[in-house]
């Protein structure tokens, strides 16, 4: 079997994507028009009532207040590059985060208009969905999305859709450790599939049995360093590290993601970068 492998510029032995995810602000809520309140819960408490959880929405809340800050501030310390996964009604709600990211120049990927499931949708409302997110993002940040994460389900019809709206990749896929060509969705016009991780997302601090901080680090560096070690052997490959606002932004958490940024700035030769400009090194390296 051969192992895969990716040429990264400059010869480096590996690409990192940091993924910052926005859903603060466009949770569930019966104050939105949902039928309940928002699911996912430090506390773990969801009730099927056509009621609101105050509580956890006050925890959302916090991630724009308190989270976002000293996010923003180590990104910029130790001048990394990220990619921001935003739910775009969250930015409408909270501009000042889409500031940021334009301020910064780093990239926004679609999350949806609405951090909600879109797997009950049909064609058209699921088109209209994506048409919707890439026009606000547009607007909220000065720049169009080209990628695009699901609430993890997607429909059959989905990464068709991306490719009429004009999408460069797509990253709902945990396959591998390299970005590749979906060349069957629609044949005459191929999308990159940037893969994501699941395994070394701060939602395990968040999970029930959850990590803790220190675990959470631990498991990030090493995730980090096999995938250095297969470079340094000749394989390079890609690692993400998935963030949210209301989770790594917590005080006792985020001192984990500043040490998980010491060691990434104490190696030579990675390819910090964002994911459309892996897209578009896939594109040079294996053109169409």
């Amino acid at each position: 079997m051969i192992e895969e492998r990716m040429d990264w510029p400059n010869s480096a032995k590996m690409a990192l994507s940091i993924v910052v995810n926005v859903e603060e602000g466009s949770e569930m809520t019966v104050a939105r028009g949902d039928r309940g309140m928002e699911p996912v819960d430090e506390l773990g408490i969801h009730i099927k009532s056509p009621i609101r959880n105050y509580g956890n929405e006050s925890n959302y809340l916090y991630g724009i207040k308190a989270g976002a800050p000293r996010i923003i501030k180590l990104l910029k310390n130790y001048e990394i590059m990220a990619s921001w996964t935003v739910a775009a009604m969250s930015l409408e709600n909270h501009p000042e985060i889409a500031a940021a990211i334009a301020e910064m120049g780093h990239e926004p990927v679609s999350h949806g208009y609405r951090w909600v499931h879109q797997f009950k949708m049909d064609e058209e409302k699921e088109r209209e969905f994506i048409r919707k997110a890439v026009t606000s993002i547009e607007k909220t940040t000065g720049t169009r999305p080209y990628g695009w994460l699901s609430r993890y389900f997607h429909t059959d019809n989905t990464r068709r859709l991306l490719i009429e709206e004009g999408f460069a990749y797509h990253m709902d896929d945990y396959s591998g450790d390299i970005p590749f060509w979906d060349k069957e969705t629609v044949a005459e016009k191929p999308i990159a599939i940037v893969p994501y991780q699941l395994d070394s997302n701060d939602m395990k601090m968040w999970t029930d049995p959850a990590m803790t901080p220190q675990q959470w680090l631990d498991y990030a560096k090493h995730n980090f360093d096999q995938i250095y070690r297969e470079g340094e052997e000749g394989n390079p490959k890609m690692m993400s590290l998935g963030l949210h606002l209301r989770i790594i932004g917590r005080p006792g958490r985020i001192w984990a993601f500043e040490e998980f940024l010491k060691h990434v700035r104490s190696k030579k030769d990675v390819w910090v970068t964002t994911r459309h400009q892996i897209a578009q090194h896939l594109a040079k390296v294996d053109p169409l």
